[in-house]
């Protein structure tokens, strides 16, 4: 018999793969009941069919491991049977068996169906055998590794929970479950050794599932020298050690505050693939409970934390309080400019029903917007005259250096694009990058028209503050290339409404 594909190496341990079903599809019966003995003898649950069209709908109903599938059958031959399995199942090992070699398909059609093995058929069986137990053994590497990515998974989803105030007990319970599904367990414990605030008992922390869960003195008695022996060496060493009836996997973690040490006891027959997927798990779930510990650890301390990061917080808005009043200082002419243009800001966003958040952004963008102004020279910041080019471009400078002080710290970062961006025009002749239209965030546009509105109607040393009608024009004249369209008329809807709004400037 000639075959290809797969592997010829036979199993170890055939009953540990009893729950691997094979489907034989064949027109010739006695192929069928060669099979079927063959098969059973493996230690495979075993089924046969003459009929092609049966097979699709036994595969679409029930869960198979390996489909061995003749190709030439009535009323519908072997590669249209796989064409139609692989509109609902991609997954399934199919080895397709041929009479003759030149009735073999297309090697192009062997790969776009996916068939993963073929084989002409003989009256000597032993190379089919081989590819079955193949066949197998590759299914059954395939499904491991599934298994033991999807408990991955499931351990890394459940980290973020940590942060959502779980308990300890919680968390090992759902590493537990994790590994019992995946390692095909159902007895299993944790044990750790004794942290502040993590166990009951001031000892060590322990959590048992079937026949381990019991009181840990208990545990204490039910495991021989032996195994006592095993469990200080895998915690001590590091790696995972082989019992005669499980394993067990080490919990060690470090992270530079505290370190974990513990075992987990796993009733159950891994390969040696399986326990380097155990491993990567072990070291997950080490993390995971040092993250627990680390948690309560800040939960206990969180109003210290938070008093020292509200002091922190509070003395640089002070600094910087303190260099935006140094900007004023500078020119008399424009104290306050910067406490009105968060007024005028806040209540264009409160007209466009802006959440509150935006709001908060809106007066912080508008109370230091200007701060980059305070590395500005004197002698170009209060110059009288009309400014030449050179003196210009370092005026042009105080969007990127505002946003850059503001930058130190991650409490401003919301309102950076604000500073950076408020002497952008919607036509791109701003600075200090030119972008234009949709570029620009919404908020930055704001705050552009409200420092436009305050500028015109404030005096300054080159010239006297606009009239307000004036200064409204001026808005209209220049929306759409200058400001945004939508901004300048819910803007001009609000000053039409003045007196309110100048009892709120009088009060700054």
């Amino acid at each position: 018999m000639t075959c290809k594909g797969g592997s010829t190496v036979r199993k170890k341990n055939l009953g540990q793969q009893s729950e691997h079903r094979v489907l034989v599809v064949d027109d010739d019966n006695g192929i069928i009941d060669s099979l079927s003995v063959i098969v059973r003898r493996l230690g495979y649950h075993f089924e046969g069919t003459n009929n092609p069209l049966e097979a699709i709908e036994k595969v679409k109903n029930e869960s198979y491991s390996l489909l061995v599938l003749d190709f030439l059958m009535d009323p519908i031959q072997g590669d249209e049977v796989v064409k139609r399995i692989r509109e609902f199942d991609t997954d399934l090992y199919i080895l397709l068996l041929t009479g003759y070699k030149d009735t073999v398909p297309p090697l192009e059609t062997i790969k776009s169906l996916d068939i993963q093995a073929y084989c002409e058929k003989s009256d000597n069986f032993d190379q089919l055998v081989l590819l079955i137990e193949s066949a197998i053994k590759s299914v059954s590497q395939k499904k491991t590794i599934k298994t033991f990515k999807d408990g991955l998974k499931g351990i890394l989803d459940s980290v973020p929970k940590i942060y959502q105030l779980q308990s300890i007990r919680k968390i090992i319970e759902e590493i537990l479950m994790e590994i019992l599904e995946f390692a095909h367990s159902k007895n299993a414990f944790i044990l750790i050794d004794d942290f502040i605030g993590l166990s009951d008992n001031g000892k060590s922390f322990f959590k048992g599932v079937g026949k381990f869960d019991e009181s840990i003195e208990k545990i204490m008695e039910m495991l021989d020298y032996q195994a006592m022996e095993l469990i200080g060496y895998a915690k001590n060493k590091g790696y995972p050690v082989k019992t005669k009836k499980g394993i067990i996997l080490p919990l060690n973690s470090n992270s530079g505050l505290v370190k974990t040490e513990g075992v987990i006891y796993l009733e159950s027959n891994v390969y040696e693939d399986g326990i380097e997927l155990l491993k990567i798990f072990s070291a997950q779930a080490a993390t995971a409970i040092n993250n627990v510990f680390l948690h309560s650890m800040v939960d206990a301390k969180s109003n210290e934390l938070d008093r020292t990061y509200n002091e922190l917080k509070q003395r640089y808005m002070d600094a910087v309080q303190a260099l935006r009043l140094a900007v004023d200082a500078k020119d008399e002419y424009t104290r306050g400019h910067s406490d009105r243009v968060a007024l005028y800001a806040a209540k264009i966003g409160q007209a466009f029903s802006l959440p509150s958040e935006d709001i908060d952004k809106l007066k912080a963008g508008g109370i230091f917007h200007d701060i980059g102004k305070i590395g500005t020279a004197d002698d170009i910041l209060l110059k009288t005259d009309k400014l030449n080019d050179k003196e210009y471009n370092e005026i042009k400078k105080h969007p990127i250096k505002g946003a850059n002080i503001l930058s130190v710290v991650s409490m401003f970062k919301e309102i950076v694009p604000l500073v950076l961006y408020h002497h952008e025009r919607i036509d791109g002749k701003g600075y200090p990058y030119g972008i234009r239209g949709e570029e620009i965030p919404f908020l930055a546009k704001i705050i552009s028209v409200a420092d436009a509105f305050d500028a015109m109607t404030s005096d300054r040393k080159y010239r006297s503050k606009l009239h307000l009608d004036e200064a409204k024009r001026q808005l209209v004249l220049n929306s759409g290339t200058q400001f945004a369209p939508q901004i300048v008329d819910k803007f001009l809807r609000i000053l039409d409404n003045f007196e309110p709004l100048h009892n709120e400037i009088e009060k700054l």
